[in-house]
């Protein structure tokens, strides 16, 4: 068994590497294109950031709605990390802390279910406005 793990191990390993070294050689170009101008491609996010806005305004034929609809667009898309962290920090506290201080699994493991629900939250909060105010206007 112990074998066949290390075999595992070490093939996951490999292919990891391999992967690394190829999106090293194709991110290079991406590089190599940012540092040659960075206040460009900073104006063109700022504008491309500014277009969307305009974009959910337009789509909602108004400002509030607009740029509440974009505010939920934001937290859906930074929920995720941040969920992954917490999920992260709430298995340390259950499996790491947990093993010698007891109380600590517990609280690992209400971090855990509180850290999914507020991921379900966000993520389902844009449909729920898309939803509310499509039908509130008809």
């Amino acid at each position: 068994m112990k074998k066949t793990l290390m075999v595992l191990t070490i093939i996951m390993l490999i292919i990891t590497i391999i992967s690394v070294v190829t999106n090293s050689y194709a991110t290079e170009d991406v590089v190599s294109q940012v540092t040659k101008n960075p206040q460009s491609n900073l104006v063109e996010l700022k504008e491309k950031q500014a277009k969307t806005l305009e974009e959910y305004q337009a789509k909602y034929e108004s400002d509030s709605y607009g740029l509440t609809a974009y505010i939920l667009h934001l937290v859906q898309i930074y929920s995720i990390p941040f969920c992954f962290l917490g999920i992260v920090i709430s298995i340390i506290y259950k499996v790491v802390i947990g093993a010698r201080h007891l109380e600590n699994v517990e609280k690992g493991l209400g971090m855990m279910v509180a850290m999914v629900t507020i991921t379900i939250i966000c993520q389902v909060l844009p449909l729920i406005f898309a939803v509310v105010v499509k039908v509130g206007r008809e």
